[in-house]
């Protein structure tokens, strides 16, 4: 997660202007970096946790993954030969990994949720702040975007997806408050949607409900949780012992999946013992309980608030 100093002035000359990254000395600390060692930041954003993690380095490697283009503008501020950037998404991380000839790292740290100059730009649609099309795409030449969602899905999956992912109380009658606009005319905007919303969202709560049902797509559109899903269980395979997996998430649905994980090694909590009775799992916390951004982080940076930190070791086997 970030902090975009200035939405309507691209400035790369300093990476660190850009960009505020949440709990950095606590990701760090996590990471339990080796000068020598080779770690991948699968949410470049705008670097600064890789450009911190890269001065801990000597003769180690660095891969950064994203698939945002003003990620790439970012990482290509970075001149530094132990660092490599890979423009693709991280549920492809054990893929692209081995294209660089590289089957074991020690360390990977994902600040998972969009970056805040995403979230500051109108354009991409992602902020109930601003108007702007409905796109929400973190990859927006791919893909359908928000606008696809509204005014294509059925009533049944626009209620699953509101309710699963945005947890709407009403997203029943939000789905059918869409439908029902929609079939006077199309939902391009977000002023449009909002509009849509307003009527039945609880009083004096309507930022709160916006960016409920926003969130809802956001994941849809980006399939953050199946994303999620498919990253967490290549890991085990990517990390060498006592390697580390550092997460950082923003909502509580990807919280649980990566605590469940942890805990079981199944993003749905499923335990299973061996023969002995022994939980079968790859990774064991390293802390019991999620670390979350100390108060003065959070007056220096508000967009810390809801960030949940979990540390994770790679079991020796």
């Amino acid at each position: 997660m970030t902090t975009f100093v200035n939405p309507n002035k691209r400035n790369f000359s300093s990476i660190m202007e850009y960009h505020v990254p949440v709990m950095l000395s606590e990701c760090l600390e996590g990471l339990n970096i080796k000068p020598d060692g080779i770690y991948v930041d699968v949410t470049f954003g705008g670097g600064g946790h890789s450009k911190e993690i890269l001065k801990q380095l000597s003769t180690g490697r660095l891969f950064g993954f994203d698939q945002d283009d003003d990620a790439k503008a970012n990482a290509a501020q970075i001149e530094d030969k132990n660092f490599t950037f890979v423009k693709a998404n991280f549920r492809y991380i054990k893929k692209f990994l081995r294209v660089y000839g590289v089957k074991k790292v020690d360390g990977i740290l994902a600040d998972l949720g969009v970056s805040s100059h995403q979230i500051d730009e109108p354009g991409r649609g992602f902020s109930t702040r601003f108007d702007g099309e409905l796109d929400m795409r973190m990859n927006n030449k791919t893909g359908p975007s928000a606008k696809d969602v509204v005014n294509t899905y059925s009533v049944a999956d626009l209620h699953k997806i509101l309710g699963m992912y945005g947890e709407l109380k009403n997203a029943k009658t939000a789905a059918q408050a869409i439908d029902l606009a929609r079939s006077g005319s199309p939902i391009n905007t977000i002023a449009d949607l909002k509009a849509v919303l307003e009527p039945i969202a609880p009083k004096h709560r309507e930022f709160k409900y916006f960016a409920q049902a926003f969130q809802a797509l956001r994941i849809e559109v980006n399939e953050e949780m199946k994303v999620l899903e498919e990253f967490l269980e290549q890991t085990p395979d990517i990390l060498n012992d006592n390697g580390r997996l550092v997460v950082m998430s923003y909502h509580s649905l990807e919280d649980r999946m990566v605590k469940n994980y942890i805990r079981s090694g199944h993003i749905d909590g499923k335990m299973e013992k061996d023969f002995f009775g022994n939980l079968l799992k790859p990774l064991s916390a390293v802390t019991r309980k999620p670390i979350t951004a100390s108060e003065e982080e959070l007056q220096r940076n508000p967009r810390s608030r809801s960030a949940k930190l979990r540390i994770a070791e790679k079991l020796a086997e």
